[in-house]
């Protein structure tokens, strides 16, 4: 995901896609779909998910406890992995990756009614680098994933949230700092990644999908590159039968009409947030009702099969660490540049018991909003399925208090 999440211009980007006017798709497109070659029911069944998010992919925010045990310094996976050596980051991931997300998480999902996960995985874990400092092991406890998935009836998209190089710039694609992923040989390394997921997961009949690349940050890229890539990514799947998903790169939905004529199987994956930026931050309730429902009509006027990947119940930016390590929050002005909205208190850190009713009752009625504006296409993946301390984030803590209804 969903941080810092986002850069200025990524913030910008999803900020004003509720407001974009999204015309009709083209009628003459060729359908996007091969009918009776998928493992879900595309375009029919909504895809009713949430995103595994801090499992193989550290963020700060996500899991504050494993970044305090470390100096100032460490930013992301790839600074505490260099600050710490491979030998103790690897106990201490085994650890993580042991206890993060367990079997019973996602029988616990499957009795809320939730029929999908995207599980965030970092290159590294797949296709390592020589020379990174990035430990290996995430690959294996992926492959359990898949397992417990499969018994409970969830279908699995894989999604590769990190590149080489970084293909945004964010702590959550594995390397906060300059976006490096188009030179050199990183493409290429990215698609090694992809062609051994495809090798080892494809074929299994909880793998619904694969996504080619979280995020990458179409404004300060090449599209034509990232386009290419695409294409290229398609490729490598088409003669497999999960859905090849795209990131819309920050370019909306609708951009992706006119692409990829002759494809089949393809899924868009749009993320919207109303956090990143001081005017969605003002709006009040009422104004984030309309603009989620704004959003779902957007992600309906796409000719592809497409679902809103990554979104959240926050209408605050308070989460610790959410706009990274040692950053503060747009929302109380703690945020260089911004100015102060309202208090962080009980959304820095805390529990989702200790909300206000208001908040809950705002939280709940944003949640259900977008859940409607989302199924008007294809369906949603909510980020994210748990925290340490950021109640308005965890679908779990949510769904326990009943402000996330059950699906089933």
């Amino acid at each position: 995901m969903a941080f810092t999440k986002f850069s200025a211009l990524a913030l910008t980007a999803a900020a004003l896609l509720p407001s974009l006017s999204y015309a009709a798709p083209p009628a003459a497109m060729t359908p996007f779909k091969r009918d009776g070659n998928t493992k879900f029911g595309f375009g029919q069944e909504k895809i009713r998910g949430v995103n595994l998010g801090g499992w193989f992919v550290l963020e700060p925010w996500i899991t504050p406890s494993i970044f305090e045990a470390t100096p100032e310094s460490v930013l992301d996976e790839y600074s505490m992995s260099a600050t710490l050596g491979k030998a103790e980051m690897e106990q201490r991931m085994q650890k993580h990756w042991s206890s993060w997300i367990t079997a019973g998480d996602f029988s616990e999902m499957a009795s809320l009614g939730l029929n999908w996960v995207r599980i965030p995985i970092g290159y590294w874990s797949v296709a390592p680098v020589e020379g990174d400092p990035y430990v290996q092991g995430a690959y294996e406890w992926l492959g359990k994933a898949i397992g417990w998935a499969g018994e409970n009836g969830i279908k699995v998209m894989i999604d590769l949230h990190g590149a080489p190089g970084s293909q945004n710039g964010f702590d959550n694609s594995g390397k906060k700092g300059p976006i490096q992923w188009t030179q050199g040989n990183t493409i290429s390394q990215t698609h090694k990644a992809l062609k051994k997921i495809k090798q080892d997961h494809a074929s299994n009949p909880a793998v619904a999908s694969i996504e080619l690349l979280n995020e990458p940050m179409g404004p300060e890229l090449d599209m034509d590159t990232v386009e290419q890539f695409y294409y290229d990514g398609w490729g490598d799947l088409k003669d497999t039968s999960v859905a090849m998903t795209i990131h819309d790169a920050f370019q909306g939905p609708s951009y992706w009409n006119g692409w990829g004529k002759g494809l089949w199987n393809v899924m868009v994956d749009t993320h919207h947030y109303e956090v990143f930026d001081s005017d969605a931050l003002v709006m009040s309730i009422d104004d984030h009702l309309s603009s989620a429902s704004s959003f779902g009509s957007g992600m309906a006027s796409c000719n592809k099969w497409t679902i809103a990947g990554e979104w959240t119940g926050a209408m605050t930016d308070c989460a610790k660490w959410l706009n990274g390590r040692g950053v503060g929050a747009r929302y109380d002005g703690t945020y260089e540049g911004s100015y102060y909205i309202g208090s962080c208190d009980g959304y820095s850190t805390g529990t989702v018991a200790g909300l206000s009713s208001e908040a809950k009752q705002n939280i709940g009625s944003f949640i259900q909003a977008q859940m409607t504006a989302y199924e008007k296409a294809a369906g949603w993946i909510f980020w994210t399925w748990k925290t340490e301390s950021a109640p308005e984030w965890d679908y779990q803590a949510l769904a326990g208090a009943g402000i996330i209804p059950s699906l089933g």
